[in-house]
Parts: structure tokens; sequence; C-alpha cells
């Protein structure tokens, strides 16, 4: 009988532990970026640093968490499709030649990266749903909102 709640305990422990790791991200953009909604290979260029400019000529930067952080699985499973090792190098790559600003900012927490793409003209961010504040705007992937069904950027 012991056994048996060991069992059960370890399997709840278990799947807690995937759901906390499982996060919603959300595209967000700073107030000036006049964006509503981009498809989802849109923003794979962006995150991929193959796009350097917006239609109005301002600079695209790409604001993130690091690559190891439960944040940025989703990402690297359905935007990048690599590793947090390929990420890291194509960060490097992205951001090469880019002295007036990079491509591409690794950030620490949620709460600077908010902090970050309010700051910076033209940029986006990927951050958790839940740091979502009013200094930023929600950006649509694919005429989808976090939390929706079928938004791209879902955790579970």
């Amino acid at each position: 009988m012991r056994l048996r709640h060991v069992g059960w305990l370890a399997t709840l422990v278990l799947s807690c532990a995937s759901v906390t790791a499982a996060k919603d991200l959300a595209l967000v953009s700073n107030k000036d970026l006049d964006l509503k909604n981009i498809p989802l290979a849109d923003l794979a260029k962006i995150c991929k640093g193959q796009t350097s400019h917006w239609p109005d000529g301002k600079l695209v930067t790409l604001v993130t968490r690091e690559a190891t952080t439960p944040e940025m699985k989703i990402a690297l499973q359905k935007i990048y499709s690599m590793s947090a090792e390929d990420f890291n190098a194509l960060v490097a790559t992205a951001n090469h030649g880019r002295t007036d600003r990079p491509a591409i900012v690794v950030i620490d927490s949620d709460e600077m990266l908010v902090k970050k793409v309010a700051s910076t003209p033209g940029a986006l961010g990927l951050v958790d749903v839940y740091s979502i504040t009013g200094t930023i705007n929600v950006v649509r992937i694919g005429g989808k909102l976090p939390l929706e069904p079928g938004y791209p950027l879902h955790g579970n």
C-alpha cells in the first residue's frame, strides 16, 4: 500500500513539474510599432535575424530570454526548430556586423525584457503571458492571441 502511494506521489510531482515548465509565450511589441498581427513564417524570419528593417525603415530588434529557460522551450520548438546551442550560435551570427543595434537581444528576466521592448523603437519580444504590462502591445500570431485555441506559442 505504501509503495502505491509513493508511486502516485511521484507521478503527481512529475506532472506538476512538466506543467510549470510549459509556459505560454506572448509576442509583444514596442508601442510605437504599428503591428497588430504577424504570420508565423514572418515571425520566424525576424526571430532568426533574417529581417533587419520594418517597412517604415525602423530597425527590427528581437528581445528574448536565454535559450535554456523554460520560457524559451516553446520558441525553440515552434519557431526556431533548433537546440539551445544552435540558438546561441544563431544569435552570434545574426548580431555579427550590427554595430548600431543587435538583431537579437538576450535578456535575463521577463521584467527586464518588457522594459527593453518598451524602450526600443521597432522591438518585438517573446515573454511569458503573465508578464505583459500596459507599456507594450500584444501582437497576434496568425490571427490568434495568447490563450486562444490554435495560438502557436501555447505551452501545452
